[in-house]
């Protein structure tokens, strides 16, 4: 029986390469393998440096014809993902004994947090980013696959949309560097070319303030009478981030209202909190007259804010994130057809606009020259910057009617001088 079952398998792998699939079958202890030439398994060394290296792979399949059966249909299937380059070593191919030693990617995901802030000092800085790279990599990522390199850049590789594909990469990439998993992310590490974004005018920005007041005025009467002015704070938000460039969680953590309403305050700027993303900083408005047209000193709005804050848990990022999001909820619903940032990307342009030296605008924004230059004013749109050129081509115009002016007065000057000489 068994020299018939030796003899049935050498028909089977010449059948294999007669189909030039790069696999055989090998019997071994009462069991059948499958032997190929496979990309290094995860935790194995690559002496050569080839980067491959040839395995038995065991799928526990008895040495019986009926086995031998299974082992062909698996080896045509391995020779397909060979053949293809798409092969992975997923846990069919490790066995249960190489997976002992590997965790899955939902496991080493409740593990991230603790294990990343060992290495990173918890401020709330580092938790906006933590909270950036848990997200990105859950949602990118199949909890049930194996944490390997192969596994998570197949991962990144199913996601269509470049910056997705970019997002998910830099998160993977900080996942990885967390449990030490060697992987080469490099392809994925050039940032996609911005898509075209929407910069409202300040024409747009004052019509989208009203656009609070036609929601009220649209909605139906059935409210909830416990949110039932809750508009009132996200249109404050609104009108704070268009006044001040604000970035939206910096008017969420630890909002120093104190300050905001006091009679010192006689600049009328805001006080980021030294927790969030670039430190704490004072904002100036722009402009400062928006401050009375949008209503921004009621107090009512800003104990509205205080009680919306202290509903949440201030030093749970995740909380602060879903007030953010809320700012986004609120612009869909009202129908404006631009974003919360859009707001500080506008507030940049306008500075330029207005003749405000990049260093200050920087500054004023929480952010460096080089981050402005390259990223705000990427989103000049032609009308923008037509408005720009007619605002310089406007100051000029007014200078040359200023040097004229004095032209004429100096002759004016002049004359009267020469004809009291002439007089006396």
């Amino acid at each position: 029986m068994k020299d018939k079952l030796l003899s049935e398998l050498e028909k089977v792998n010449q059948r294999l390469k007669s189909a030039k699939t790069k696999v055989t079958i090998r019997e071994s202890n009462g069991s059948l393998q499958l032997r190929a030439t496979l990309p290094i398994k995860p935790g194995d060394k690559d002496t050569r440096r080839t980067g491959k290296k040839q395995y038995n792979i065991s799928l526990n399949i008895p040495s019986n014809f009926n086995g031998l059966k299974t082992a062909e249909e698996e080896a045509y299937e391995l020779g397909k993902l060979i053949a293809r380059q798409i092969f992975v070593w997923n846990d069919k191919y490790l066995g249960k004994e190489a997976r002992s030693n590997l965790k899955t990617v939902g496991e080493l995901l409740e593990l991230f947090e603790t294990e990343y802030f060992k290495t990173h000092q918890r401020t709330t800085k580092s938790e906006h980013t933590f909270y950036y790279y848990l997200t990105r990599t859950k949602r990118s990522t199949n909890f049930r696959d194996l944490a390997t390199a192969e596994n998570l850049i197949s991962s990144i590789e199913k996601i269509d949309k470049q910056w997705a594909k970019y997002n998910a990469a830099r998160a993977i990439s900080a996942f990885c560097h967390t449990f030490k998993i060697d992987i080469d992310l490099s392809k994925y590490s050039k940032m996609p070319e911005h898509n075209s974004r929407k910069i409202p005018t300040d024409v747009e920005i004052s019509a989208g303030f009203l656009k609070f007041t036609d929601y009220l005025n649209a909605r139906g009467k059935q409210v909830n009478q416990n949110v039932r002015d809750s508009w009132q704070l996200w249109r404050w938000i609104y009108g704070m981030l268009a006044v001040y460039g604000l970035r939206p969680r910096e008017l969420f953590i630890n909002p120093n209202i104190d300050w905001w309403l006091s009679a010192d305050n006689a600049d009328m700027t805001w006080k980021v909190d030294k927790d969030c993303k670039t430190g704490e900083r004072e904002a100036l408005p722009l402009y400062q007259e928006w401050i009375a047209d949008f209503d921004l000193k009621n107090p009512k709005y800003s104990k509205m804010l205080i009680d919306a804050v202290n509903k949440k848990d201030k030093n749970n990022h995740a909380e602060i994130t879903a007030l953010t999001q809320r700012v986004s909820w609120w612009f869909r619903k009202i129908g404006l057809n631009f974003k919360p940032y859009d707001l500080r990307h506008a507030w940049a342009i306008r500075a330029h606009i207005i003749g405000i030296p990049i260093k200050a605008a920087a500054d004023n924004l929480g952010h460096s020259v080089q981050v402005h230059t390259q990223t705000y004013q990427r989103w000049f749109s032609l009308d923008m910057r037509k408005l720009a050129i007619n605002t310089a081509l406007s100051k000029r115009s007014e200078v040359e009617v200023i040097k004229e002016e004095n032209a004429r007065l100096r002759l004016e000057v002049e004359k009267l001088r020469m004809e009291r000489v002439y007089r006396y």
